[in-house]
């Protein structure tokens, strides 16, 4: 799709291009903050490359008000999911719990693995799966 992006962006040219960088940034300035750990780094130097080419096709200052919007367009986006995930903690008690506990259970496994994985002759303990406080209802 990056490569769709770039070459439509070529096709177009300098003056029919402007009203659509916005669209055609906001995938790419995804994949370039994009925090996940599994992250094909190929994926990231493409979409460095089609933001250079439009820099060089549109111009250094059409470019920066572009980019620019989509960062505060993202910004303003993840704002709001914050604000709804505390509104939703006060609205839904119960389901709020239900995420810290799966949160912490995450958590003490991923220290157990990082344990296992520094120290491979040392075994931390599991938790026996199918037990009957595994299949309760957390209440």
């Amino acid at each position: 799709i990056f490569k769709f992006l770039g070459a439509i962006s070529v096709d177009l040219g300098n003056d029919r291009i402007k009203p659509y960088l916005p669209t055609i940034l906001t995938p790419l300035y995804r994949e370039l903050n994009s925090t996940y750990a599994e992250q094909d780094p190929t994926l990231k130097n493409l979409s460095q490359e089609i933001i250079e080419l439009l820099k060089k096709l549109v111009g250094l200052e059409v470019f920066s008000l572009a980019f620019s919007s989509v960062q505060k367009q993202a910004n303003q986006k993840r704002v709001m999911r914050k604000k709804q995930r505390a509104l939703q903690t006060v609205a839904n008690p119960d389901i709020a719990a239900r995420r810290k506990l799966k949160r912490h259970k995450n958590k003490a496994e991923t220290r157990k693995r990082k344990i296992e994985f520094l120290r491979p002759n040392y075994k931390a303990k599991r938790p026996r799966s199918h037990t009957l406080k595994d299949l309760a209802m957390v209440e």
